[in-house]
């Protein structure tokens, strides 16, 4: 340290300081109080926290209920408290609301099925004329209120989503609202499948995909997420009218078989990203598709049923994908690999998924990463226990530009997993890690008592860091006090409610956002 600095320094403390008739150091911040920061500077510290806290604040005294009652903290609000937001108790409340505290500001809110009645509709499109966003849990509803007064909805809106309900019929909403909603740019259609069994109950098709797909020309994001009565026919009917589409999102959409993906492909000529997960894809049709002339970049197979054939087909003729999930299918190899490297088709590559894919040797991996982990922004290889840390420690020095890593799997293992010397590796080689995930039970994790040094390194060296998910156990426990200790109190997370996923680098991956 510079002498000179330091003597300068310790002298502008003992200008600052005021010394008391007794002798005594009085700080010159002593009668700085919150009381003294002035309302904008409130109004920031207010805007980082939850609409249930401001409210709270309100009531401490007149000066902070009117900074809370602000309309630029209420931009964004959801009024469904089982998934973090705002209990409203009545419609004569709500109504209040929207005219005295959201206002021209709103430009996002989620309501649930007892707030969605067309008066509030009405409040909405006249008070809130910059809304965009708008969020319509429909999930819970055994009877839909009477809409047949409706004559107003929200004009501006350019995402919108839908909670579907099992067994209510969307239709007499629906025909109210197709006027207002042609302005769309990214629809969101939330499924329920998670919660029935296709065998056990009878499937209602409760939204008129082919009525809606009319009304909606200019969307560019469509996420059909876990609904059990969307297949082929309409993916077909939003690909005839959607000439903008750009990102296709399937997931869960068991009756999906990719029948029409030759037709979706030769008329969405921006389409890039395109998510089937889950789905009942056969390869004989997938083979189909013009994929060679296609300008898809982002792609989700993983739980298909998909050949080898039909793999190697498809990934030696996309010319420039970056971005590939193809975890859980029995037809991906080493030969799958080999193949796909040859083809000269690889070399946009960032982000690679191979979740649970057994039939994948250590040898084969190792070839295709000493080839292509330099330019890979992802890497997740997890669920494959003859993954182990060694494999990993070969592997690592090969994903320097990695901002997501994801190893390990959940069941146990006969070998232990010696995880301070995988810190150290991650620490040493990983400079941009920004997500990470250990998925092996707590009982393989072997670690010392100097565990706590490599944590360091890792905290330290990888100041990117924001989200690292461990199994529940004393490592965990030891990792969140370390990350604590150091005042970074959100980054480790359990793997019971918190999963990372390559989805952050998706190009649309903000729309594809739904609660």
């Amino acid at each position: 340290m510079d002498i000179s600095t330091d003597i300068w320094g310790q002298l502008a403390v003992e200008a600052s300081q005021v010394y008391l008739s007794d002798g005594t150091v009085r700080s010159p911040f002593a009668d700085t109080t919150i009381e003294k920061l002035p309302d904008k500077v409130l109004l920031h510290i207010f805007s980082y926290l939850s609409h249930r806290e401001i409210c709270r604040l309100a009531r401490i005294c007149r000066r902070w209920r009117q900074i809370a009652y602000d309309t630029r903290l209420w931009k964004n609000v959801s009024l469904r408290p089982e998934v973090s937001g705002l209990h409203v108790g009545s419609l004569e409340m709500l109504l209040q609301l929207i005219s005295v505290r959201f206002g021209p500001t709103l430009r996002y809110i989620e309501l649930p099925i007892e707030l969605i009645t067309h008066t509030v509709l009405h409040e909405l499109s006249g008070k809130c004329p910059n809304l965009t966003h708008m969020l319509l849990d429909f999930s819970t509803a055994m009877q839909l209120h009477d809409f047949s007064e409706m004559q107003t909805f929200p004009t501006k809106l350019r995402y919108m989503c839908i909670c579907l309900s099992e067994v209510i019929f969307m239709e007499g909403f629906m025909r109210k609202i197709y006027n207002f909603i042609n302005g769309l740019e990214v629809l969101h259609l939330i499924g329920s499948y998670e919660k029935c069994e296709e065998d056990e109950e009878e499937i209602y098709e409760v939204i008129n995909v082919h009525k809606l797909k009319s009304a909606t020309p200019n969307l560019r994001v469509i996420n059909l997420y876990g609904i059990n009565f969307i297949d082929d026919s309409h993916i077909d009917a939003f690909s005839s009218n959607c000439i903008q589409l750009e990102c296709l999102a399937v997931n869960f959409c068991n009756k999906v078989t990719g029948s029409t993906l030759k037709t979706l492909i030769q008329r969405s000529k921006r389409l890039t990203c395109l998510l089937m997960n889950g789905t009942s894809l056969k390869s004989e049709f997938v083979m189909q598709a013009e994929w060679d002339k296609c300008a898809l970049q982002e792609l989700d197979i993983t739980a298909t049923d998909l050949s080898t054939e039909c793999l190697v087909d498809m990934l030696t003729r996309i010319p420039s994908l970056k971005f590939l999930s193809a975890g859980q299918i029995n037809g991906f190899n080493d030969s799958v690999l080999k193949l796909w490297m040859e083809s000269g088709n690889t070399r946009p590559l960032i982000s690679l998924d191979m979740d649970s894919s057994d039939n994948i040797t250590d040898e084969g991996l190792l070839k295709f990463l000493q080839r292509h982990g330099h330019q890979l922004c992802a890497c997740c290889l997890s669920g494959m226990p003859h993954i182990t840390d060694q494999l990993w420690m070969s592997i690592l020095p090969l994903l320097g530009n990695c901002k997501i890593i994801v190893m390990g799997t959940a069941e146990k293992l006969g070998v232990n997993i010696h995880v301070d010397q995988l810190m150290d590796t991650i620490a040493s080689n990983c400079g941009n890690l920004e997500r990470l995930e250990l998925r092996w039970d707590p009982d393989n994790l072997r670690f010392s008592d100097k565990s706590q040094k490599a944590i360091d390194i890792l905290r330290v060296k990888c100041l990117k860091l924001r989200c690292m998910v461990l199994s529940d156990g004393r490592y965990y426990e030891t990792v969140k006090a370390n990350f604590e200790r150091a005042d970074r109190i959100t980054v480790v997370r359990t793997t019971t409610c918190c999963r990372v996923s390559p989805y952050h680098l998706l190009r649309n991956y903000n729309d594809l956002i739904f609660n």
